[in-house]
This record gives structure tokens, sequence and C-alpha cells, in this order.
């Protein structure tokens, strides 16, 4: 009924609440200081500064944020259909949801959520397809349902499983260990982690992991995080025993990576520099205690790390070239002449690759779908393996030994449903399929292109329930990202479910930035070539008005942290263009970025204002440095946590504070902070369904969503 109230609602044109004509909103009266920064004989005032303190040291900024979350809250309330979209939001993500099932041993383990659980469980069994028994639940270790699980990683007899617990959204992890039979927890307990890393010595005695020297008390949420080091631990020992694998202490922001090859014979290290894939690559051999071999000494390519075939290590790497092909190095020789091509690159984009029974099955993007072939371990051509259609397919995983591995596929109208191939017979058998309320053939999502300012042709993909008719009246949300080398593949969301579920129109561009062309596509939107991804996401709009989907004021425009950024810096730049936006976790201060937690990994991909070339584009694009008093803004939900350590919230806290200023009509500039939450990861369901029932009903309102106008 939920969904049968909105689509005659809207199709008939009965408005379900009046849209009034209301005056501006009050917000709280946000002290200005007199701070000023130059940057190349530049003076760059800095009104709200003192709102970069932590919100749980500064009672100051503390109280600034309730007042804000209390008008955002009694705004947000009192749209009526809030709560039947929240409702709706329920009934859609109330099914058993599962994860690929993944081999350890003779053990499969998947995750599992029955429905509305806050956070999935991990499960074990003997059969791939059986009912099997919980692992670890995470649910219950916190009363708000804010305690996750990040990396899980299984000993090699699949007897013991090392995993890390996240609190609060937080980057920061503490991991745990269990033996996997009985689920007895096991005393060892490590601190300081982020991002884990962890890998299991053959005999299952200890493993490797990496972490961060413990920040200053109070600092933990906002300090930069450097001086990442690798360490073994042995069970049992206090980590404090630990003994320190590798460091450059020399250079504090790298960041390191450790793998070990599954015939136990050689470790390879990788070191980054940021968060772009172009990498350094030593080894040396198990057990050794002496010197890395620097196979790769630089950090001009990505070198990603596949398997080995005895004493070649096989890497994933755009040397070469920008879509990737897959290559062979020595263990014990360095230097790029000793590469071997075995794979060569091809127009589509190679994004992951395994080696299993003997063969390689490579993963590659095809104008945004998924296309899976395998070759052997030498290269030679063995076939595709077939998928049920255009959409996207991750998995794939395995060790050499098996027969057998497991994908899952998805798009934007297809629910994601778990599959088993056979190396042998070359067959997929559909093991889970979710039954969730939602029928995909009553949606189309089709693939088109569009041209970009400079010309560059850009794809896009547009769902929404069958029958729309293209008048330009249709509330349509423009999604994005363009950044990092990240691709935008289709998938299945409830929130986008509902959304369609409205009425709405669903548009997710592949913008420059992204790695959906290979490296080439990401460099054109990088650094002083960030205007190219703003320039293909306002084509995109363009694009949606010209072929009559919408109009502005019924389009709006989303995105997350890199993908806020974005929102943030086309809603200056064009705030005529769109009809409400909303940018959520967003990098809004494009000069002071660098110097909180993870912001020092992002200046290969963004710059750093201390070159003036790199300056004057962050100046010119920085959200927050460009809001303008005066301008009518569009309606605008911007949206942050407080516990977010990897886009720490003052970003949207000084964006707010501007907009909120500067704004000179009517439309409401909300911040929406939630509490006990970071950057996404981790968030409970209740939470999810919170925001997205905040979000949608804010467009309900302000896209005028209750008339055909």
């Amino acid at each position: 009924m939920l969904r049968l109230s909105f689509t005659i609602l809207l199709f008939l044109g009965i408005p379900c609440a009046v849209v009034a004509k209301e005056g501006p909103l009050t917000y709280p009266a946000t002290r200005r200081v007199d701070q000023v920064d130059e940057f190349h004989g530049a003076k760059v005032p800095d009104p709200y500064r003192w709102l970069e303190a932590d919100v749980r040291e500064s009672d100051e900024v503390a109280a600034w944020v309730e007042e804000e979350s209390d008008v955002a809250r009694a705004y947000l309330d009192a749209i009526p259909e809030r709560q039947e979209i929240r409702e709706r939001l329920t009934q859609l993500w109330d099914y058993e949801r599962f994860s690929a099932p993944w081999r350890e041993a003779d053990r499969y383990f998947f995750w599992k959520n029955d429905g509305l659980q806050d956070q999935a469980v991990l499960y074990w069994s003997d059969a791939y397809d059986g009912a099997g028994t919980v692992l670890i639940d995470p649910n219950g270790r916190a009363e708000d349902g804010t305690i996750s699980i990040g990396e899980t990683v299984v000993s090699d007899d699949g007897q013991l499983i090392a995993y890390c617990v996240k609190e609060a959204g937080s980057d920061w992890s503490i991991i745990e260990v269990k033996r996997i039979a009985d689920g007895e927890k096991l005393p060892d307990r490590l601190e300081w982690v982020r991002w884990g890393n962890i890998v299991w010595n053959a005999a299952g005695t200890g493993f490797y992991y990496s972490r961060y020297p413990e920040p200053a008390p109070g600092e933990q949420y906002q300090a930069s995080t450097v001086d990442q080091k690798i360490y073994f631990h042995t069970l049992g020992q206090p980590q404090a025993d630990d003994t320190l694998v590798f460091e450059i202490p020399e250079h504090p922001t790298e960041s390191f990576w450790i793998a070990r090859t599954e015939d136990d014979k050689y470790l390879v290290l990788f070191v980054g520099r940021s968060t772009d894939p172009q990498n350094k690559v030593y080894a040396r051999p198990v057990g050794s205690d002496g010197a890395w071999t620097k196979l790769i000494d630089d950090f001009d390519n990505e070198f990603s790390f596949v398997g080995n075939v005895g004493d070649r290590l096989y890497f994933i790497t755009d040397l070469d070239a920008p879509t990737k092909r897959l290559v062979t190095l020595p263990a014990d020789k360095p230097g790029r002449e000793h590469v071997e091509e075995i794979v060569g690159a091809v127009e589509a984009t190679l994004e992951g690759a395994s080696l299993i029974d003997g063969k390689l099955i490579c993963r590659y993007l095809q104008d945004v779908a998924a296309r899976v072939e395998l070759f052997t371990a030498a290269g030679d051509p063995l076939g595709d393996v077939a998928l049920p259609g255009l959409g996207s397919a991750d998995g794939f995983g395995g060790k050499q030994d098996f027969t057998e591995t497991f994908y899952t596929f998805t798009s934007y109208v297809t629910p994601p449903s778990v599959y088993r191939y056979d190396l042998r017979t070359g067959k997929s058998e559909r093991i889970r399929a979710p039954q969730v309320q939602f029928d995909p053939d009553d949606y189309v999502s089709e693939q088109s292109f569009y041209q970009s300012a400079d010309g560059t042709r850009v794809p896009i993909i547009v769902s929404h329930r069958k029958g729309l008719v293209r008048d330009g009246s249709n509330p349509t949300l423009l999604y994005g990202y363009g950044g990092f080398n990240i691709s935008l593949t289709p998938y299945f969301s409830v929130e986008y479910a509902v959304w369609m579920d409205m009425g709405g129109v669903l548009a997710v561009p592949n913008m420059r930035g992204g790695g959906e062309y290979g490296e080439a596509w990401h460099v054109a939107g990088k650094q002083t070539h960030k205007q190219n991804v703003f320039d293909d996401f306002i084509a995109a709009a363009e694009w949606l008005i010209a072929e009559k989907y919408t109009q502005t004021p019924k389009l709006a425009i989303m995105g997350g942290s890199n993908g806020g950024l974005l929102v943030g810096a086309v809603e200056t730049q064009r705030p005529d263009l769109f009809g409400a936006c909303l940018p959520a976790v967003g990098v809004m201060d494009m000069l002071r970025y660098h110097q909180f937690t993870a912001g020092h990994f992002w200046r290969d991909e963004y710059g750093v204002p201390e070159d003036a070339d790199q300056f004057r584009a962050l100046i010119a694009y920085s959200p927050y440095h460009n809001v303008t008093p005066g301008v009518d803004y569009p309606p605008t939900l911007i949206t942050t946590a407080d516990t977010d350590d990897r886009v720490v919230p003052m970003h949207s806290f000084k964006f707010a504070a501007a907009m909120q200023a500067a704004q000179a009509g009517p439309a409401p500039i909300l911040l929406r902070v939630e509490t006990r939450a970071g950057h996404g990861a981790g968030t409970p369901t209740s939470k999810r369904i919170d925001l997205a029932a905040d979000k949608w009903a804010f467009l309900w309102k302000t896209l005028g969503m209750g008339s055909k106008e």
C-alpha cells in the first residue's frame, strides 16, 4: 500500500502536502573571527576557523552543533510524508542479505543480515550453501548498534580468525582473535590499528598487521595519522612485545601494506604515499630478517599483487598500460626490465585478478559493466564467464588449489544474488537469491552518453519506473563521485529503490577522476584538472534537462565524501541549476584538508595549497571559500557525523555556517549531524534508515513531489 500511495499521489497529480511559501529559517548565531591566511601573496579569510575544534573537546562547538541539529530536526520532523517514507524504507530493508561466501581450508564463511539487524553477522559452515553457525555477532556489543566488524582474516588451517572491531564509525580498530570451532575469544587485543592489513603466518601462531602510534589524549579523531609501522604479533603475547617488521621514519606520511604468498615462500611489501594507487614493491623470503629486495623503488606506477607461481610474482599494473595489464616479476630481481607481460591491456579496464585452479580470473570494466575472462597462468585465453546480465560482478576470490569461486551480481534495479562458479565445468550456479519486496520488472535502467564542456564523452545510467513520461517534470536525483580512481558501478540500494518507488528518476554519471576508463581517466579529474569533474557533473544536469527527464526545480544532486566536495563545488558554481543539494561528509575546505587525520593521503589527488599552481586550482573551487553573500542558493541538506575521523566534520560545519550567513533566498540550509557515527562504514541499519528518511522527505518537500508542476 505504501508504494501504491506514493505512485498514485504522484502520477495523478494529487498533492500530498502543500508546498508553502516560507520565509528564511532562523539559524544559530555563529561567531566570526578575524583569521586571515596568506598563500602566495593572496590573503584568504577563514572566519569560522573556531569550528575546527573537536566537538568532544569544545563546549562552544558542541553547543553550536546542538542548536544546528535542533533547527534541522524541527524542519525535517515537520514534513508530514517523512513517517510514511520511513515505513516504506523499513519495509523494503527487511530482507535477508548475504555476502558471497569465501573458503579457508574446508570451511566456508559468509556475512548475513536477517533484515533489520544493525550490523551483519559472520557465519561459518562446512558447506558453501549451508545455514551456518554464528561466529562473530557485533549486535548487542553496543546499545545503539554502533560497534561493527571491519577486516576479518582466517588462518590457513581454518582454525582461527583475527578481526577488527570498530566503534561509532571511526577508522580506528581493535584486533581480536577467536577460535572458530567453539567461538572462544582469545585474550589477544591489539590497539591503535587503522585499516588492519592482517596477514597470518602459515603455522597460525601469529600474524603481521599495521598500526600507528597512540595519539595524544583527546586527539584521536582529528590528529594527522602518521608514522605507520608493520608489526608481527605472536598469539598470547602482549602487544608491547610485538616485533617491528617495517618502518620508514624519515617519511612519516608513507603507508605500508604486506602480503604473503600462498606457498609461504615470500613476503611482499607495498609502500604508498597517498590514496593514488602508484606504489613501491619490496620482497624477501619468509623467515628472513635481512634486507628487502626493492623490486620497484619509485611511485611511477601501480603494482597490485595477485599471487605467485614459484619465483614469479603476479601483478596488475598501469606500466605502459593506462587500462592496466597483468605482468610478472621475479621475486629476487629488482627493476622494470624484468617485467614480463602475461595478459596485455585492452580497451576495457582491468579491475582485478585472481589465481585459482591454475587459471587467471580477470575482472574487467567495459563501459561501466562487468566482464570476466579466464586465462591460463601463462596468459592463454580460455573464454568468458557468462554473467546474468549487464551490471556489477564482485568476488571471484579463492586459493590456487581450489576449483570453485563465488561472486555476487547486481544492478541499480537488480537486488544482489550470490553465485558459485565451477572452474572445471565453467558453470555458474545461483546459490542465494534475495526475497526483497521489489520487482525488477517494474523498472528500467539504461545507459546513455553525453558530452561535457570540452567535448569529452561521459557515460550516464538512468533508472526509473517503467512508463515514465519525459515531459520535464520528473523529480530527479543526480548522484556523483568523480575521484580517487574509484569506479561507480551499478548496485542495488534500498534507498534508491524507495526513491524510484516515490516516482523519482536516478541518474549516475561516470565522470573523470574515477577509474572507469583507467588511469588516464583518473588523471584527467585530479589536481589542477579537478574542474573537469565539476564540468562533467554540470553537463550531466544540463543533459537531463535537455532530454526532458526533469527541470531545475525538480533536480536534486547528491554525493558523499569526495562526492560531497563535488556537490558543494557545483552548488557554489551553478546555484541556478539545481532544485536541491545534498552534500554528505564532504571535503569542503580545500586549503586545510591535509592537516587532519588521513587528509595528507589525498595530496596526490587534490594537490596542496603550498604549491602555487595547485593553490590557484584549489581556491577556485573550494566550496567553503566560494560561498558568496547575497546569492539565492537552492535548498541544501548538509550531513556529517561527529566521529567521522576520515573527513572530519569541521568541513561540513564551516560550509554550513558560511552558507547560512550568505543565503539571500528563503530556501533552507540545514546541517544534520549524526551522533556516534563516522564516514559511513559500520553505520547501524537503524541510523541508515533514519538518514534516508530525512533525505527523501527533504526532497519530497523541496522538489514539490506532491504535485506535477
